[in-house]
Order: C-alpha cells, then structure tokens, then sequence
C-alpha cells in the first residue's frame, strides 16, 4: 500500500546561488554556481516525501503567471500532485533569492513568503482529504491550515506541523496537531526557552513534540519521554531546505514507524541533503 501525504502551505520559486563569500554592502559578485526550482516549506517536503516513495499532494496558491510555470513543472518532474486553491492568479507566486556560502553551507533567503497570497477556506477542494494518511502543515496558508487540520483531526488523520518560526494564528491549529516538530526559533508568544516551548505545545495536548536545532541534536517530549538524537556528522555544503526535507522525511517515516525511529529516520535524510547544493541534488543521487 502506498501512503498519501497532504502538504498545505506555501509554494515559492527559489533562485539559488552558490558563492565564495557572502556580498559587502555595494559589492558585485560572481556565483559560482547556480539553480532554479520549486520552493517553500510544504512544498519542498512534499518532494521529499514523494522521493521516498510515497504519493505526495500539495495544497497552496500558484495561479497562472508564467513564474507559477516553472513550480508547476518542477512539482510534475518530482511526481507531487498540485492542488491550487487560486489557479485564477494573475499575479506571480512568491519568488525568493537565495545565497548559499561555499566552505560553510550556511544560507541568507529574501522571500515575500505567503504575506500577499493569502487564500480562505472555500477555495479548499471538498475532496482534498481523500486517500490521506499523513497532513503537513506549514502555517504560510494558516486559515486554510487549520480548516485541513480540523478536518483531518475528525476523520483521524495525524497532523504534523513544521514550526519553522512562529506565526499569527497557530494557536488555532494547534489544537489538532499530533506531531510538532519545530525549529530552534520556533518561539510562541512569552516563550524564551527550549523548556518553555515544550511546555506550551504540551498545554495543547499534542502527545509529540521535536525541536530541531542544525547539526545539534533533536530534543523531543513524547507522550512526556523526554529524550534527544545525535546528528550525524558530515561535510556541509548547503543547508538550504534541511528543516523542509527532514518535515518531508519525517512524513514518510512515521507512517511505518514510531515517532523517535522517524526523527532518527528523517534526520539521517536531511543529513544527506545538506552534503550537495541544492535541494534536489540528494535525490538523484539515492
């Protein structure tokens, strides 16, 4: 049986470039090298989920502007259903400049994210659910977020978020989460600390909880175990898209396995992605 995983969240166009060092106020640079593709946090792990086998749809706003093209092809390439809950759009999807540092692997992003294609839950297809194991959610789309995730939570289908950073309007998601697995900067409201922020998520009843913090080990609360993950180490070359291909991973992971086995699992992935430029490069070379 092959699983399904839904991804709702944003879909950007990613201009990345490799450099030597990172720019001087005023300064022209050459890049040594260069790349072009789909973006965004949902978007980037439903490509990895689907590159691990599974049958991936995401759910966010493209249109028909000639960029929304290009995230078209690059969605087909990598055999991620799109559903577009504004395939009306003239205007172009939100497009993001990014500059990868050789020697570090480190990344600076320029992104306008969803801030101007915010969509509303009528536009959601009534049968979006259908055939879904897993839910993914990204919160760039946070009103149609949290109708996907109230619906979901009702038929029994486990919600995952990807708590890359705080934004308005999670507290309303976070109700129907099973799995919150978030970034080191991932801060709710008053929350200063690792601790703090466990005990936040815990309030909401979300039985699994993981912060992810770079090359250093994943702390998690599961069903209140407290633990953590070393990281392997390896060479970086880019980090860019890490967070996302492990959120993707971890999707696919846990649709088979326990939650520590797929934090193991979807780390080991992430990992290998940020040994080549890009975030497609690991992909060809499993």
């Amino acid at each position: 049986m092959q699983h399904c995983g839904l991804f709702v969240g944003l879909m950007t166009l990613d201009f990345i470039y490799l450099v030597r060092q990172f720019p001087q106020p005023n300064e022209k640079i050459v890049a040594s090298d260069y790349l072009s593709s789909a973006g965004g946090p949902a978007t980037n792990a439903a490509i990895a989920f689907a590159a691990l086998g599974k049958s991936a749809r995401v759910l966010g706003v493209l249109g028909k502007h000639p960029n929304a093209g290009i995230i078209r092809d690059d969605l087909q390439q990598h055999r991620v259903q799109l559903s577009d809950l504004e395939d009306d759009r003239s205007e172009s999807p939100p497009v993001s400049s990014v500059i990868v540092t050789e020697g570090t692997g480190d990344r600076a992003v320029i992104s306008l994210n969803a801030v101007k294609s915010r969509a509303t839950p009528d536009r959601i297809p009534p049968s979006i659910l259908a055939g879904v194991d897993v839910v993914l959610i990204d919160g760039h789309q946070m009103d149609v977020g949290e109708a996907i995730a109230k619906e979901a939570n009702t038929r029994g289908i486990p919600v995952v978020i990807d708590g890359g950073s705080w934004k308005e309007g999670f507290d309303c998601v976070l109700p129907f989460v099973d799995y919150a697995i978030c970034s080191a900067n991932f801060y709710p409201p008053a929350c200063q600390t690792a601790e703090e922020v466990f005990a936040y998520l815990a309030a909401f009843s979300i039985p699994h909880i993981a912060i992810t913090n770079g090359e250093k080990a994943i702390r998690y609360w599961s069903d209140r175990d407290r633990g953590s993950i070393s990281i392997p180490s390896v060479k970086v070359v880019d980090t860019l898209g890490a967070g996302d291909i492990f959120h993707g991973a971890f999707c696919h992971y846990i649709c088979t396995v326990d939650f520590i086995e797929a934090l193991a699992s979807a780390a080991k992935i992430a990992t290998r992605a940020c040994q080549f430029f890009g975030t497609r490069a690991w992909i060809g070379d499993r």
